[in-house]
This record gives C-alpha cells, structure tokens and sequence, in this order.
C-alpha cells in the first residue's frame, strides 16, 4: 500500500511537472480580468522570481522518485506523502484554471498552500535534502504566492487601494511564515524562499519607489532573518 502512495505522489509530481508544457502560455494573471486592471500591482514579485519553478520542479520530482525507488516502505517517508498528493493534484488543475478563473485560482492556490504546509511538518528526518527541501521550498514559494493572490483579489475587486492591498498581502504572508519558521527550525530552506519572493517585491517596487510596500517586505526579511539566528539545531 505505501509502494501506491509513493507512486501516485511521484505520479503527481511528474505532471505537476508538465503542467507549463501542458497548459503553455501562462504569464501570470490577465490585468484586464480584473474590474481595476492589475497592470502592475505592488504586492506582485518582480518577474525573475518566478523562475524559482523550474527548481521547485525538478526537486519534486527528484525527491518523490527517491521516495518511490528507494524509500517505499520507509516509515520515515510514509506520513507527508498524503497531503503531499493533494497539494500537487490541485496543482495539476490549478495551471488551466488561473488562465480562465481569478477567484477560483486562488482559492485552489491556498488549498496547495496549506496541504503543502502539513506535509512539511509532516516530513521525516531521513534524507533531508531529498525530502524536507524540496517540500521547504515547495512551501515556502506557496505561501508568497498565495499571499500575492489575496492582494490582487482586494486590489483588482476594488475592495482596497493598490498599496494597501499589497500590504494586506504581504501582511499575511510574512504572518504565515514567521510563524511556520519559528515552529519548523529544520526546514530553513522555507524562509529563504519567501526571502527570495521578498526581495523581488522590494525590486518590483523599486522604481519608482514604493516606501509602504518596500518597507515591510524589509522588516519580513529582517524578521525571518532574525529567526534564523535563534536556530540551535
């Protein structure tokens, strides 16, 4: 039975994968599918950023491959596996429905956040750079993106301003992280990922100068640091 788990998550992981291939031609929402065109929203990460996919990929793929090769019946391995395969079939539909649905992307965009999130803290300890690191980043790059949805939602429904729409966003990204690093000292690689989406915002709005926007995304970066730095494992 655990073979099956970790074929189906390796299964998962592969067209997860594919998905760019599958579903091509995605560059991030469409401004004008918003009633307040989104044409360059504070709360989105400079475009470089996204590049991060292409690492989180292939360390899914590498990590759930060993798990199904060498680590199958491996207790350590077994417990993540479960919301592991949720997070990443809601990953395979997510691609096609952000080209059609906003609203209905983000809502699935947070349901992979937080399967995401309870697989991490799920994770064994066996083969960390195999299994915790790549869910770590998985995760952490999650939780930015996730956070960056709820802003474009409040911007693009004139529910709030640009900027304080940002903020709200990065309010509750920086909110999940620190408290998901403070408690998950052995995953580190979770809050340099949400560093990097964090100074990609602070790149975005760089010019010119968002002081609001850029001074939080600083404090986040200073305050996951700082957690870091309490780090005794």
């Amino acid at each position: 039975m655990q073979t099956l788990w970790a074929a189906l998550v390796f299964l998962a992981a592969v067209i997860f994968a594919a998905g760019p291939f599958l579903f091509p031609g995605f560059q991030g929402f469409d401004p004008g599918a918003f009633p307040v065109p989104q044409d360059d929203p504070p709360v989105q990460p400079a475009g470089y950023a996204f590049a991060i996919w292409g690492l989180i990929y292939l360390w899914l793929v590498a990590g759930t491959g060993f798990g199904l090769f060498r680590r199958a019946d491996d207790p350590d391995w077994q417990p993540h596996r479960m919301p592991l395969l949720v997070s990443l079939v809601v990953g395979i539909v997510w691609l096609p429905v952000a080209q059609i649905s906003p609203i209905a992307a983000t809502v699935l965009i947070w349901v992979m956040m937080l399967a995401a999130l309870v697989a991490l803290f799920l994770a064994g300890d066996m083969d960390r750079w195999l299994q915790v690191a790549p869910l770590a980043v998985y995760a952490g790059w999650l939780t930015a993106a996730a956070s960056v949805s709820i802003g474009l939602m409040l911007g693009g429904y004139g529910l709030l301003p640009e900027t304080p729409a940002a903020l709200v966003g990065l309010g509750i990204a920086l909110a999940i992280a620190l408290v998901v690093q403070y408690r998950l000292h052995r995953a580190p690689l979770y809050g340099i990922t949400v560093i990097w989406a964090l100074v990609a915002v602070i790149v975005a709005n760089s010019a010119p100068l968002n002081i609001a926007v850029t001074g939080v995304a600083v404090l986040g970066i200073f305050g996951i640091l700082a957690l870091r730095g309490t780090d005794t494992e």
